[in-house]
C-alpha cells in the first residue's frame, strides 16, 4: 500500500499543495491516503506527519514529492528514515535530490541503507561523546547523573516530615523538590538521618560573604582608655 505525505511551509495561501498532490496521485497514491501539513518543517507542529507515520504498517511505502518535505533537518531526516526501515516501511521520493530513493529498486535499497549507516554513525558519536564527558568528569572528582538537591534546611524538613508514621515518602519528596531516591539517600523511613544526612548536618556552617563581624561585648572593652 502506498501512503503519501505533502507539506508547504506557509498557510496564508501563497503556497499550494496541488503540485505535490498531483505528483503523488500520478504515482499511484490514493487521494484518501495522502496526509498533509501547512507548517514550517523546522519549527511548527506537524500533526499530519504524525498521523501519517502512525498509519504506516509493515509492507507499506511512504511516498514523498521531495525529501525535504519529511525531515526538519538532516538529523531528523536520518532518524525518521531509519525508524521506517526498522518498521519494514519503504520510502519513495519522486523528485529533487532524493529522487534516487525507491526501496522497490536495488539502487533505492542502497540509498535507504545509507540512511541506516548515518543513523548508526550518529549513535556511535553520541556514545563516544557521552563516554568522554563522563571520563572527564570523573577525572575532576565528579560523578555522572543529576546533582543532588539536598541541603541542610531541606534535610531538616525531610526528617521532620518522615518522622510522621503516616508520611508517604513520594509525597514528602515532591513537596521538597527532590527525588524519592535522594530523600532515602539522606533520611531513614522513621525520620532519622542516614550517614550522608548526618555528614550534612555536622558540616561546617558557611559564613555568608560580606557578613559583618559581631560587635565586641562590653566586658571585652574593660580597662581600655
Amino acid at each position: 500500500m502506498l501512503i503519501g505525505y505533502v507539506r508547504v511551509s506557509k498557510s496564508d495561501g501563497s503556497q499550494t499543495l496541488a503540485p505535490q498532490r498531483d505528483a503523488l496521485l500520478a504515482a499511484g497514491v490514493a487521494d484518501e491516503r495522502i496526509y498533509q501539513d501547512l507548517a514550517s518543517g523546522r519549527h511548527d507542529a506537524r500533526p499530519g506527519l504524525q498521523a501519517c507515520l502512525k498509519a504506516l504498517q509493515p509492507g507499506n511505502t511512504l511516498v514523498l514529492w521531495k525529501l525535504d518535505r519529511l525531515g526538519r533537518d538532516l538529523r531528523h531526516l536520518v532518524t525518521t528514515a531509519e525508524d521506517l526501515r526498522l518498521r519494514g516501511v519503504g520510502l519513495k521520493v519522486l523528485a529533487g535530490a532524493g529522487a534516487q530513493i525507491d526501496t522497490t529498486t536495488a539502487n533505492g535499497r542502497l540509498a535507504f541503507g545509507i540512511f541506516a549507516a548515518f543513523a548508526e554513525f550518529e549513535r556511535a558519536l553520541i556514545t563516544e561523546r557521552t563516554t568522554a564527558g563522563l571520563a572527564a568528569a570523573r577525572a575532576r572528582g565528579r560523578m555522572g547523573g543529576r546533582p543532588r538537591k539536598m541541603d541542610r534546611a531541606t534535610l531538616t524538613m525531610a526528617m521532620s516530615a518522615m518522622a510522621d508514621p503516616k508520611a508517604v515518602a513520594a509525597d514528602v519528596a515532591k513537596r521538597l523538590g527532590v527525588t524519592t531516591t535522594t530523600l532515602y539517600a539522606y533520611v531513614n523511613g522513621d525520620g532519622t538521618p542516614k550517614a550522608a544526612g548526618q555528614v550534612l548536618l555536622d558540616g561546617p556552617t558557611m559564613i555568608r560573604k560580606g557578613a559583618k563581624p559581631a560587635a565586641p561585648s562590653p566586658s571585652s572593652q574593660t580597662g581600655r582608655a
